[in-house]
């Protein structure tokens, strides 16, 4: 099977690192072979993808914040496309009824993220009840994120698409968790590694046999892409 893909986006957190979120270097090796462009994706605030992005050398296109934040250099400036007020007050309502604890909130320009201290349903139900339909509650497998119903991995890449010229349907996706369904259904290939959650799973084109790293490193050799 012949797969025409011009671009890839890899969800960081969970893919192309371990559970204790070390960098699994055998992928990075593997990453760094691509000849096309390479969009990080991640839950996590801008300074950690741009960062990790220079550390891994291949591309400082980054997916921030489940989309609300993506970058396109390094040192260029965040383009926001969530907006934050709704995501706070809903942080707020949220703490009528559970232990809330905010994450890197002086950080987060688009989102509000908590710690894992209720249970999702739970949350997502009270949001509901309240009336806060303009936002989501995810689980990144991290944490907990409240974000801009608007937005998301997938909406980002789109986004990106478009700037690089590229259409969206010519990308590949890789990832591990609930928050990267919309990533994968945006790109024309949608792979899960081995150890993603059963909702992404069941939303993929394919499912890798190895987690991790090395389930990035079998979807690339898969993709002929190295």
């Amino acid at each position: 099977m012949v797969f025409n893909v011009k671009g890839i986006a890899i969800d960081i957190d969970g893919t192309l690192t371990f559970k204790d979120r070390s960098l699994n270097c055998k992928a990075v090796e593997a990453i760094r072979k691509l000849r096309i462009p390479v969009v990080l994706a991640t839950g996590n605030i801008s300074c950690y993808a741009r960062t990790t992005a220079k550390l891994i050398g291949v591309s400082d296109i980054v997916i921030c914040e489940n989309g609300g934040v993506v970058r396109f250099e390094y040192d260029g400036e965040d383009i926001v496309l969530g907006d934050v007020v709704e995501c706070l007050r809903a942080a707020e309502y949220l703490k009528n009824f559970f232990e809330v604890e905010l994450l890197d909130s002086e950080y987060r320009r688009s989102e509000v993220c908590l710690r894992r201290k209720f249970g999702l349903e739970e949350g997502r139900e009270a949001l509901k009840k309240g009336g806060f339909d303009k936002v989501r509650l995810i689980d990144s497998g991290f944490a907990y994120h409240i974000v801009d119903a608007r937005v998301s991995k997938g909406k980002a890449l789109e986004y990106i698409s478009k700037e690089l010229g590229i259409d969206v349907k010519e990308f590949a996706a890789i990832g591990d968790s609930e928050n990267d369904i919309d990533l994968l259904e945006a790109a024309g290939i949608g792979i899960a590694v081995a150890n993603a959650d059963l909702k992404l799973k069941e939303r993929a084109d394919i499912i890798t046999s190895k987690k991790n790293g090395e389930g990035v490193i079998e979807a690339l050799e898969f993709l002929g892409l190295i």
